[in-house]
């Protein structure tokens, strides 16, 4: 993996990163790379509130806080920043506001690299949202001063339409860092972590196979339709 001389990570929910990205978090902070991690909202809309439930719509975002500071510290992250915005509506966030809100930490961290979701292969309108102001905000850098800018797309399809991914990271090494990244995240995600951690301590094909490399798609700005 290219070390980089800062890496901004742009994603709206807290557990967005520790399953597409945190090996390739880990990886830059083991190289001392300084990475920021920008979470947009605290997840308070998570639908897993537990059976019996063990939090409520007030007491989530609190819960949710709480998991994304322990899953920075398991990164490596040392500049985590939580922008306040609530979950479920990015989507209707003013366009230029998001974009500023990009554009800003930009200009303040000067990342030589940019991750975030790919526009309309992410799913959630959250995630769309979050990519569309991501990509607005590097497209207005001139074009050889522009940050690589790398996008995580996991829709139906994606790779048909996208081909393959221009970067894929073995994140082996970082395994396990990635696991507690994963597990940091409890609230969200302990309901299918008991079973597949079994399985990823015997080192079961499948699940290696899905979680050992970290895929990236160079965003096409040659095929740039985000408004």
């Amino acid at each position: 993996m290219e070390k980089e001389r800062q890496v901004l990570v742009v994603f709206p929910h807290p557990d967005d990163e520790a399953f597409g990205v945190s090996g390739t978090i880990a990886t830059h902070v083991k190289h001392g790379t300084p990475v920021t991690y920008a979470c947009l909202t605290l997840g308070e809309m998570g639908r897993n509130l537990g059976n019996p439930p063990f939090a409520t719509r007030e007491s989530l975002p609190k819960i949710r806080k709480k998991e994304l500071l322990k899953a920075a510290e398991v990164m490596g992250i040392q500049d985590l920043r939580m922008m306040g915005l609530r979950d479920k509506t990015v989507e209707f966030e003013d366009d230029e506001k998001l974009t500023n809100m990009v554009s800003d930490m930009i200009e303040e961290l000067d990342p030589s690299l940019v991750i975030t979701f790919y526009p309309n292969y992410s799913v959630h309108p959250d995630h769309e949202a979050t990519a569309r102001a991501v990509v607005r905000a590097v497209r207005k850098i001139q074009e050889d001063k522009r940050p690589k800018l790398h996008c995580v797309a996991f829709s139906k399809g994606c790779e048909e339409e996208l081909g393959a991914p221009n970067v894929v990271n073995d994140i082996s090494h970082v395994l396990d860092t990635k696991l507690d990244a994963m597990k940091a995240h409890n609230s969200q995600t302990a309901w299918m972590l008991a079973e597949m951690e079994e399985k990823w301590l015997k080192k079961d094909p499948e699940v290696m196979k899905r979680f050992q490399y970290e895929r990236f798609w160079d965003y096409q700005w040659e095929n740039d339709q985000v408004k």
